[in-house]
């Protein structure tokens, strides 16, 4: 089911198919370079599973992303449910992670605009975070253009100490904003 579009994006249900890629994409070092580690096809696997979950229960989720001119798989971008130990959680989590190939062309600004467009108009929610780790200044990048102010910094507590991807930046938009 298509869930909302954009002049080049549709975001949609996630499709058994997109598994494959989903796979590929998560063992791609490129892409986890801000992560502290690529997944195993289990690992993406029960990733997967999670984000099921997370669209039965809370009616909302990381959006499967595909492209309009050839409907091909890009990744996601969407919501998340983030509840580890932190004095701003829980909260709901604007994200996204895109294939290599997709980056450069603006599609993740395009897609995290038109999500929170979807998130405050159709979902109702008043305020949405996105947090990343500091050094990812490309992601920090998208937070600003499409509207997001930082809070703060803060040490991520699921990254041990001594990480370079420790130190993450918080930003937030609300209704008002």
């Amino acid at each position: 089911m298509v869930c909302f579009e954009t002049q080049r994006l549709v975001f949609r249900d996630w499709k058994e198919q997109d598994l494959k890629e989903f796979r590929i994409m998560n063992k791609d070092p490129r892409v986890m370079k801000y992560f502290t580690k690529t997944l195993t096809e289990d690992e993406t696997d029960r990733f997967y599973n999670i984000i099921q979950d997370e669209f039965r229960n809370c009616g909302y989720g990381l959006y499967a992303v595909e492209t309009k001119h050839d409907n091909g798989f890009i990744g996601f971008i969407g919501f998340h449910w983030a509840n580890f130990n932190s004095e701003f959680t829980p909260c709901i989590e604007i994200g996204w992670r895109l294939k290599y190939e997709a980056w450069g062309n603006g599609f993740a600004t395009e897609g995290a605009k038109a999500c929170l467009s979807y998130g405050f108009e159709t979902l109702k929610f008043d305020k949405i975070y996105s947090f990343t780790s500091k050094i990812n200044t490309q992601s920090e990048s998208v937070m600003k253009k499409i509207g997001m102010v930082k809070i703060m910094e803060f040490d991520h507590p699921n990254i041990i100490e001594g990480n370079p991807l420790r130190k993450h930046v918080l930003y937030a938009v609300d209704l008002k904003s």
